[in-house]
């Protein structure tokens, strides 16, 4: 089963009301996914937790860049808007990333075939 939903101002909204304000999710079923792309001979990355994904793709780093030459007020919202990306009581864990490409493809940023955290 797949869900899809739109969220403006922590509440459902039309998806197609206000483009690029509204955030989009969706609920999948991430194991049937997989296992139709890999018959297909499609490359599965994932999925893996958000929060493991933004970390290894280095969301930490760029934060304290951007917190270098932000305002105090900016600096909050980072540090604010990075824990809830990717803090495992908030959104870090509630979400996942898959991605699917070609076989011959390299090994995609913020993914591990082993465990690497």
């Amino acid at each position: 089963m797949v869900t899809f939903q739109a969220v403006r101002n922590h509440e459902y909204s039309d998806p197609l009301e206000a483009p690029g304000l509204t955030d989009l999710t969706a609920h999948v079923d991430f194991e049937a996914i997989k296992q139709v792309a890999e018959k297909k001979g499609v490359r599965v990355s994932g999925p893996v937790t958000q929060g493991a994904f933004l970390r290894r793709i280095g969301i930490e780093k760029r934060a304290e860049k951007l917190m270098n030459v932000a305002t105090p007020r900016q600096k909050r919202d980072i540090e604010t808007s990075v824990k809830r990306l990717i803090d495992d009581n908030e959104m870090g864990r509630l979400f996942k990333v898959m991605a699917l490409s070609y076989p011959e493809t390299f090994q995609l940023e913020g993914f591990c075939n082993a465990e690497c955290d």
